[in-house]
């Protein structure tokens, strides 16, 4: 089984249109099982509950173009972002999708406000076998109006397989030892970056970017946690101009498990 998540910086990319091209060829040399965006976006005054400048819908049509008529994606809004665009999550599959909900796991609900929290998850059935993914983007350890533990507490909460992936920007930099990071793992959750047989150096942000102004240090933001220990072959870093083009301000990461 082979995974990527990656948070897409939808429509806030230069040659954006360019950079959904590369990540559609990826995917079809790379031929993922499931694939959890962040950041995905479409534009508020565009009609439709999937507009037709949905970031996903728009690298399904190019993946159909590939020939790649396999793929098929579920998105939900999250919350307003940028002020002009509705931002929300996608999960991307080939596989058949049993059932899929999303929740908030914030405190607010409220669109217009950017700390307003939602999951998405499927269910998806693999090999004749059922898996449990779920997309992510969660807020920081130090926000005072949104808990990062509570949103931690209600995610697993709403966790129901015993093999389960939760793939995602998990706004907790993996290199600092007692937040968020350390959080996630004492609930039982393994990182499969710890797991892998192979691996890399596991950044996913080099720099500064939005919510994270003046933290210049390199970062592992972007996880693939799952709720069991499974054999993992290998983690990657990619599109972080090494492993494929950059394609947005976070790197992508890549696993296989055996």
């Amino acid at each position: 089984m082979k995974l990527l998540t990656l948070n897409c910086h939808s429509w806030k990319e230069e040659k954006q249109l360019e950079k959904i091209k590369y990540l559609a060829k990826t995917i079809g040399e790379e031929k993922y099982d499931v694939i959890a965006l962040q950041e995905v976006s479409q534009r508020i005054d565009e009609k439709g509950e999937i507009a037709k400048d949905n970031y996903a819908y728009m690298l399904i049509k190019e993946l159909f173009i590939l020939g790649m008529k396999e793929y098929k994606f579920i998105w939900d809004m999250s919350h307003i972002g940028y002020d002009i665009y509705q931002e929300g999550l996608a999960l991307i599959t080939k596989h058949n999708i049993v059932d899929y909900r999303s929740f908030y796991v914030s405190k607010s609900r409220d669109i217009k406000n950017y700390k307003s929290r939602k999951i998405i998850k499927a269910k998806i059935a693999i090999d004749n076998e059922y898996f449990e993914f779920l997309s992510c983007h969660l807020g920081w350890w130090q926000d005072k109006d949104e808990s990062f533990k509570n949103q931690v507490d209600n995610l697993l909460s709403n966790v129901n397989y015993s093999k389960t992936f939760i793939m995602g920007d998990f706004n907790n930099d993996a290199f600092i030892k007692g937040e968020g990071y350390d959080y996630l793992l004492s609930k039982g959750l393994y990182d499969t970056y710890n797991l892998a047989k192979e691996k890399d150096s596991g950044v996913t942000v080099k720099g500064e970017i939005d919510g994270w102004e003046e933290h210049f240090k390199e970062k592992r933001l972007d996880l693939i946690l799952t709720n069991k220990e499974l054999e993992v072959k290998n983690s990657k870093i990619i599109f972080n101009g090494k492993n494929k083009e950059e394609i947005s301000d976070h790197y992508g990461v890549q696993v296989v498990l055996e």
